[in-house]
């Protein structure tokens, strides 16, 4: 399989995503527990640019991040970020966007193709967020049962994922057009 290369409009989606990302990530809607909406903007990263430019905008996004730069919730970066508590859900978009990019490759780009990728590779996130988080918890404080976890860190945050999921399919549908 031969490898497809980069074109410079490939690159420019990329960093431009990758900044969506990043703006999307410093709004946060204050309910009960407060999210952001960095997850509509990887949605709509993978469904608009497709799985490997979107896989790759939520790749700069992370490294941004790393390097230091303040992309992350609430204007933070650098690596003790991604170390932390919630770093493993910031990683999990990486799997996120490897699932949708893998799936959307051998299967294509329908409508049920991309709420399933997207679905698993969510949950996928969530796991992995939770197995990080669980980890380091229980190392600093002491046990913890996975429902406490799951209560804190995925329960409250399905239901506006979910919607985030839809109004990012639906976004990507109307602005493909624009999109070369």
């Amino acid at each position: 399989m031969k490898e497809k290369k980069f074109k410079p409009l490939d690159i420019a989606y990329i960093g431009i995503f990758s900044a969506i990302i990043a703006l999307f990530s410093w709004v946060s809607i204050p309910t009960t527990v407060p999210f952001t909406l960095q997850t509509l903007a990887i949605f709509l990263s993978l469904t608009l640019l497709g799985g490997r430019n979107g896989f790759y905008s939520i790749l700069v996004y992370i490294a941004l991040g790393a390097a230091g730069i303040p992309v992350f919730s609430g204007f933070k970066g650098g690596i003790g970020v991604l170390a932390g508590n919630t770093g493993g859900y910031i990683l999990g978009f990486i799997l996120l966007g490897a699932i949708y990019w893998l799936l959307t490759s051998i299967f294509g780009e329908k409508l049920h193709i991309q709420i399933i990728s997207l679905v698993l590779g969510l949950l996928i996130c969530y796991a992995f967020g939770t197995a990080w988080f669980m980890y380091l918890y229980i190392k600093a404080n002491g046990a913890v049962t996975l429902m406490t976890v799951l209560g804190w860190c995925v329960f409250p945050f399905i239901l506006p994922d979910a919607i985030k999921m839809a109004m990012a399919i639906l976004l990507a549908k109307r602005l493909r057009k624009y999109i070369k």
